[in-house]
């Protein structure tokens, strides 16, 4: 039984094809459009997953949608209507978009299924799950659990924003929801428009700039914002958010709280933005850390599944890892709404077909997430030189030598290979590469590479053997969802006068034997690799240790900021001589910046919108 999964017409679109239960495929749109967060049908990923199946969509059996349209439409109504006359004005620019599109997404999924085969079955074929349920399946389906409790937090899907569900073999029931308009998504959303990030997509980088301040305003957020019970339960005062009726996230009110506007897009950071996310991811983590230890009480399941949005927060997943309620936790590596498309086609088959589930109780289901497209060494040769790439062409293990060399002497290594990731992760198939013992490195890929904000770390990849002699961590963290300290023996002690910085000005302290992907609290957000779902970044690994002792690499994702992942080697092509990576690596074809033609070189930095 093959069936296809969608999520679209809100951001991050994706399609994911299983079959029999078996996950066969599952990519985002952006991927192929280019266009970051893509919320369109997913025309390109749908056609992939088809092709990868070898198949049309009249050989499915059904097609699974990852929301329920009218369900939301109820809600934006009903919060109007609670709110009026306030917001009228919003409402009045909304409501005409979801008469034309969003109330009606049935008859577009029809009409846009029916351009990929005219006689396509809709009435029959094309089913809906809710949002949380999509959210819930996608996380327990694929892990390696028996028995599992889910959670899921996000910003909203039609009214829950966090739910729990007790999955047990092929059952996965929905227990307990939090309804919008308190979310657990939203406020930290609140936070990252007003620190003057992209909500929806600088989220990561309020994460990533809490280790620069002091939760200084924690108490001001629990005795204002949020009314967090002891269970995890919760309730926002809306008195200080806009998302329900106007078109921002937090009003005068909340400005009035925190002693100022929001900050300006682009702008200076200043030691009040630290603070403020070093706040609000404290009152995250301590919201996450009540949820599971009130869970953990109430249900026998030694087993965690997380999903949704926020759990794409890896310092929250650590916490709670460390924290031990749990014994077990496993993390949808598309945690957000692409990995909804997979969790609607997973709850179509166990759920609404009522087909059985096999787990091996070791290895989760999602095969390293490599679940996007490839090429073959002839394709890739040709497509290279279409484009007047210049390249030599190498066996396996001469390519894995020259690159763990070029690595070895701080180069900046574009890393394409097998199957593209699915989520917002790169995991050693479309990855750039480098020596986590060099000081400069994280400045240099900041800057020079990915031309984004100097204060963004990088995360290490580690063999899976070895994580342990480097990190705080002996479990797997294959998805790059895990935050764990560097060991204290690697650890390189600050002085007193370094100590006195505050902010950015620790920034290029060296804190570890691997400077470039420890963060400023000596942390570092994990990727292990493994043999058995990515054997050749395993061996580069095992390459770099032999010349060097560490058996450690930087990998931050294969783009520049503002741009997706890249997919193709066209793609990878424009990337590399865009950017100041020195080397390129796809399949066995390697390329060197120096011996390219200058006149393909062009100015890339510039050519997506900033996310």
């Amino acid at each position: 039984m093959r069936i296809l999964g969608i999520s679209a017409f809100y951001h991050d679109s994706a399609a994911a094809l299983i079959d029999d239960g078996h996950i066969i495929s599952a990519a985002q749109e952006e991927r192929f459009s280019r266009k970051k967060q893509d919320s369109d049908f997913p025309g390109h990923a749908l056609a992939y997953c088809l092709a990868e199946a070898k198949c049309q969509l009249d050989d499915v059996d059904f097609v699974a949608f990852y929301d329920k349209p009218f369900l939301k439409f109820e809600r934006l109504l009903e919060t109007y209507l609670a709110f009026a006359p306030k917001g009228f004005s919003s409402f009045a620019m909304a409501v005409p978009v979801w008469l034309k599109e969003k109330l009606f997404q049935k008859h577009l999924l029809r009409d846009e299924l029916k351009q990929h085969q005219p006689d396509f079955d809709w009435e029959n074929k094309l089913l809906f799950a809710e949002h949380h349920q999509s959210h819930a399946a996608s996380a327990f389906f694929p892990s390696p659990f028996d028995d599992a409790v889910v959670l899921t937090m996000d910003g909203v899907g039609e009214w829950a924003t966090t739910s729990v569900g007790v999955g047990q073999d092929s059952t996965l029931e929905m227990v307990r929801e939090i309804h919008f308009p308190h979310s657990l998504g939203l406020l930290y959303s609140a936070f990252t428009y007003y620190t003057g990030f992209r909500v929806n997509s600088g989220e990561y980088k309020v994460m990533g700039l809490a280790p620069y301040g002091e939760p200084r305003f924690k108490n001001i957020i629990l005795n204002n914002l949020i009314d967090l019970k002891e269970d995890g339960s919760f309730r926002l005062n809306m008195e200080y958010f806009d998302y329900c009726t106007g078109l921002r996230m937090t009003n005068e009110k909340f400005d009035a709280l925190f002693g100022g506007p929001p900050r300006a897009p682009e702008t200076i950071l200043t030691q009040r933005e630290m603070d403020l996310a070093a706040s609000i991811q404290s009152v995250i983590e301590e919201a996450l850390l009540r949820l599971t230890r009130s869970l953990a009480g109430e249900y026998k399941s030694e087993n965690l599944c997380l999903a949704g949005g926020v759990a794409l927060n890896c310092v929250a997943n650590g916490r709670a890892l460390r924290d031990g309620a749990f014994e077990n936790i496993w993390i949808q590596p598309a945690a957000g709404d692409a990995g909804g498309a997979l969790g609607a086609a997973l709850a179509a088959y166990h759920l609404y077909k009522k087909q059985p589930r096999h787990t091996n109780r070791v290895q989760d289901a999602m095969v390293g997430s490599y679940l996007g497209p490839q090429y073959s060494e002839s394709n890739i040769a040709d497509r290279l030189t279409a484009v007047g790439a210049h390249f030599e062409i190498f066996d396996e293990e001469t390519v894995i030598a020259k690159t763990a060399d070029a690595l070895a002497a701080e180069k900046a290594i574009g890393w394409f290979q097998g199957r593209m990731e699915f989520g917002p992760r790169a995991l050693g198939g479309r990855s750039i590469l480098g020596d986590p013992r060099s000081p400069n490195m994280q400045k240099t890929l900041n800057l020079k590479v990915k031309y984004r904000e100097s204060f963004r770390p990088f995360a290490p990849s580690v063999l899976r053997e070895d994580v342990s002699d480097w990190f705080e961590l002996n479990t797997d963290s294959p998805y790059m969802l895990l935050v764990a300290d560097i060991k204290k023996e690697r650890q390189l002690q600050m002085s007193e006068s370094e100590k006195e910085l505050f902010g950015i000005e620790q920034l290029n302290i060296p804190r570890s034997d691997i400077p470039a992907v420890t963060h400023v609290d000596y942390s570092a957000r994990i990727q292990t690799v493994h043999k058995e779902t990515n054997p050749r970044y395993h061996a580069l690994l095992l390459a770099f240790k032999e010349r060097t002792g560490c058996s450690v690499l930087v990998n931050t994702s294969f783009n520049v900021r503002g741009e997706p992942i890249v997919c193709s080697p066209e793609d990878a092509f424009r990337c590399f001589m865009g950017s100041g990576i020195d080397s390129l690596v796809i399949g066995n074809c390697y390329l060197e910046k120096e011996r390219q033609n200058p006149a393909l070189k062009h100015d890339y930095k510039d050519a997506f919108e900033l996310d």
